[in-house]
């Protein structure tokens, strides 16, 4: 069980105390208020009936999916009522009988007023995903359903966050309930790795291709601030060749279902969304969520970054921002109690060699059609002088030279310079770092190596010089000793680096490298190039 399942399921079996669940999306609430649910079903004596109210749609059929899934063995009957659908079929299931009833506000509320959901027979009413409910502008409806129901009700409100319009309506309409948290409020998840791109507006579009790029598998959703946005996102990713599709405010009930089932079933592997048409979205294994603009509230990217890293598993959230949004960026860190890590753009060559390996390992996966062993005859006396590793050898390099003809006329993004980088050279100190070109370094991978070992946030790298076998590197004085303790003794590229301080030397016509011998003459501040 997750924690919020240890904690709810057994307090809920053995009284009805009204409950308040804190609790993250993603962490198993169905079932925590559902198996509880399904059990007094079976024992109760009397006709007893339970109401779940959830903000979408989506949330509503999956909810009614899972719980079904919980009494596939026992003779309990659940209903879904929401709007989009022929309202006289669901009234048509509500007559036949139910334990449970799952349903949207308004549509509850429709079927109430047509008395065909009578209030007071609710034993338990559950709020889920309370705050999105309330963002969705359900208030008025929920008030009015919660006033309706029967006094002596259980009432069990479960949400991400506790505004005051929540307080309000815990004050009013619940009984001195119970509070469970199962992590603190507005904190992000713990298995998920939040990673900032600052560049320009004008490099935004890119920054997400090579984002893409460098995840092939990527299955994640990218959150647009406006419709418009939205649409020029997606069309401009499908122009690409991206396999993306689009849900926005702008769709049909029936073009939204069909988004969301191709998403589900991954057949798309990018969707570009609104917030409001993502709410209630609950879809397992989304491995990325990119944030090509920041919502105007710090707790909607909470939520944003709530749908990956689920049921234990790891994710990542991006933000694509520019330095103007530092100050966004750092209230957002507060707020979830992590740094994000500011990282490069990956680079043309970082992608080619994520792009080549991918292909290798579909390869590897890729099941035999046995429709082309008419051809194979033909096809093996071609590759029959040649042998195998160069044949490997050819294959790679025919795909290596494709992805390098477009990659050569695709520039790399440089990251912005953050404006809490410019720095007085007397403030840094200088490192030689046992690797050089020879290895295979450059700046962008030296900044890599610095920002993993260090894990430390706004750590200010400033000139870096890469020689033949060796390099040296400029960084916030104040890190020194982390330096010192966290790049030496480890691996990059199978090479044990060693990092030690630098030591300059006096110049001399002969040897124009200042970087061995500390000089005993102060040097005067270099003003850092904006």
């Amino acid at each position: 069980m997750t924690e919020i399942q240890e904690k709810v399921i057994p307090y809920l079996l053995d009284t009805d105390i009204d409950l308040i669940g804190l609790a993250q999306t993603g962490t198993g609430k169905t079932a925590a208020f559902g198996i509880p649910l399904i059990q007094k079903a079976i024992l109760s004596d009397s006709n007893f009936a339970s109401i779940i109210l959830c903000p979408t749609r989506e949330l509503c059929k999956q909810i009614a999916a899972d719980i079904e899934d919980y009494s596939k063995y026992c003779p309990i009957k659940v209903v879904a009522v929401y709007g989009g659908e022929d309202i006289k079929r669901q009234i048509t299931k509500i007559q036949k009988g139910y334990d449970i009833i799952v349903g949207t506000p308004g549509r509850v509320m429709d079927l109430i007023k047509r008395k065909k959901i009578i209030p007071k027979n609710f034993d338990t009413a559950v709020l889920d995903e309370a705050d999105e409910m309330l963002n969705m502008g359900f208030r008025d409806d929920i008030e009015k359903i919660l006033s309706k129901l029967s006094h002596h009700r259980q009432t069990l409100l479960f949400s991400a966050t506790m505004p005051k319009e929540i307080l309000k309506i815990t004050n009013e309409f619940m009984n001195d309930p119970m509070m469970f948290e199962v992590a603190k409020r507005n904190e992000g998840a713990k298995n998920i790795e939040h990673i900032c791109y600052y560049v320009s507006n004008k490099d935004k579009f890119n920054t997400l291709k090579r984002i893409c790029d460098f995840n092939p598998n990527i299955y994640g959703i990218v959150f647009c601030r406006t419709r418009r946005e939205c649409n020029e996102i997606s069309d401009k990713l499908m122009n690409s060749g991206y396999n993306a599709d689009t849900l926005n405010g702008d769709l049909s009930q029936n073009q939204r279902d069909l988004v969301m089932k191709k998403f589900r079933n991954k057949t798309v592997q990018i969707l570009v969304a609104t917030d409001v048409a993502a709410r209630g979205i609950d879809v397992d294994d989304i491995t990325h969520i990119i944030n090509y603009s920041l919502p105007d509230d710090n707790e909607i990217y909470v939520h944003r970054s709530g749908r990956t890293a689920r049921a234990g598993k790891k994710g990542i959230s991006i933000v694509i921002a520019s330095n103007r949004q530092k100050k966004k960026i750092n209230s957002i860190e507060r707020m979830i109690s992590k740094d994000f890590l500011t990282d490069d753009v990956p680079c043309n060559e970082m992608i080619i060699e994520k792009q080549i390996v991918h292909m290798a390992e579909s390869v590897i996966l890729t099941e035999k059609n046995d429709q082309i062993d008419k051809f194979l005859t033909d096809i093996l006396k071609k590759f029959k002088k040649i042998k195998k590793d160069d044949i490997i050898n050819k294959f790679i390099t025919l795909e290596f030279n494709k992805l390098l003809s477009y990659y050569n006329k695709n520039k790399d993004v440089k990251s912005e310079k953050s404006n809490n980088n410019v720095h007085d050279d007397r403030n840094m100190s200088r490192f030689h770092i046992n690797i050089g070109k020879k290895n295979g370094l450059e700046p962008q991978y030296l900044l890599g190596i610095i920002n993993e070992k260090l894990k430390l946030r706004n750590v200010r790298v400033g000139r870096i010089d890469i020689m033949s076998n060796f390099s040296f590197f400029d960084i916030d004085g104040n890190y020194k000793e982390d330096v010192l303790l966290k790049l030496n003794n480890t691996k990059w590229k199978k090479h044990k680096l060693k990092t030690e301080v630098a030591q300059e030397k006096k110049h001399s016509s002969k040897n124009k490298r200042r970087d061995h011998i500390k000089s005993s003459k102060k040097r005067k501040p270099r003003r850092r190039k904006r």
